[in-house]
């Protein structure tokens, strides 16, 4: 186990530190911006590695006139792209661990939704804790706004869980993903454009934002998948856990932000949250990716 938890957690550092490098970039051009260069760079690279497949797949739902199949792709790339326009205007407004963790309440409630089991609802208890720890009930100093676009990007992260599965079924390969990621570069390009116009454009910031496409989506979804083929899929999620703290500490060295005892005693109990709530996982349920295409 120790070559899948060391992949794991050098996805997670990859993925936090591409985050870090986005916060960084906001200097330069708006967080509207930094997202179309990140989801553009990962369309690149997943379309590159589909191969052939995207453009079969294009070609069948033409054939077919698979509207369902293509509206299920489409609507997985709308919650894409919604998510990381949403997460990256959280980390311009409240410090990264922060959004991160109010983000994994989404898949906390996949985890826990439709469960019969009184300690899932235990689960859920301790984050909403966590969460009420982070806000301090409403009162605290974090922005409102960009705890509402975490929240946001946290029900979209859910809502893309369900879709990523539903569209794994209904294309080969890494084909469905692939549309998925074109479908929300498309999206967000109109906001990037208007927000940054030609300073996006420039060959240092054009460099930075595939950089962070590459260290946020690229390297960890590959890494994570290789995983997932050597690892149960509770063992994956309580391993996946660690991102908030993560966050926290890239947060902390990349960009000196700060965080009360009371802040990290509520990221710790959200990380306890998701490690208790994906440690049951039904031992029937077949391996899959929980993210889809990282967010």
């Amino acid at each position: 186990m120790i070559l899948p938890a060391a992949m794991i957690l050098t996805g997670i550092v990859s993925v936090q530190f591409g985050a870090g490098l986005a916060d960084r970039l906001f200097s330069q051009i708006p967080p509207a911006a930094v997202t179309g260069l990140r989801l553009w760079t990962a369309a690149v690279a997943m379309v590159a590695l589909s191969g052939h497949g995207f453009a079969r797949a294009v070609r069948d739902l033409r054939k077919r006139r698979a509207f369902a199949d293509a509206a299920i792709a489409g609507s997985f790339g709308i919650s894409l792209g919604v998510m990381n326009f949403s997460i990256y205007q959280s980390f311009a407004r409240i410090p990264l661990g922060v959004a991160v963790t109010i983000e994994f309440l989404g898949p906390l409630a996949v985890a826990v939704a439709g469960s019969r089991h009184l300690r899932d609802l235990g689960w859920v208890v301790l984050a909403a804790t966590g969460v009420v720890l982070l806000t301090q009930g409403g009162h605290g100093h974090l922005n409102l706004a960009g705890v509402l676009f975490a929240a946001l990007a946290a029900v979209c992260w859910a809502a893309y869980i369900v879709l990523s599965s539903a569209t794994g079924r209904r294309f080969p390969g890494s084909a469905g993903l692939a549309i998925a990621m074109v479908v929300s570069a498309v999206i967000v390009t109109p906001p990037a454009v208007v927000a940054a116009g030609a300073a996006m454009f420039r060959p240092a910031v054009l460099a930075t934002g595939a950089a962070i496409g590459v260290l946020s989506s690229v390297i960890p979804y590959r890494l994570e998948l290789e995983s997932l083929r050597r690892m149960p899929m509770r063992l994956f999620g309580v391993w996946m856990s660690l991102e908030p703290a993560v966050a926290a500490l890239i947060g902390l060295a990349l960009l000196g932000q700060h965080l009360t005892v009371l802040e990290w005693l509520a990221i710790c109990c959200v990380m306890v949250a998701c490690a208790g709530a994906a440690q049951y996982e039904p031992r029937g349920d077949a391996p899959r990716d929980p993210r889809g295409a990282l967010p």
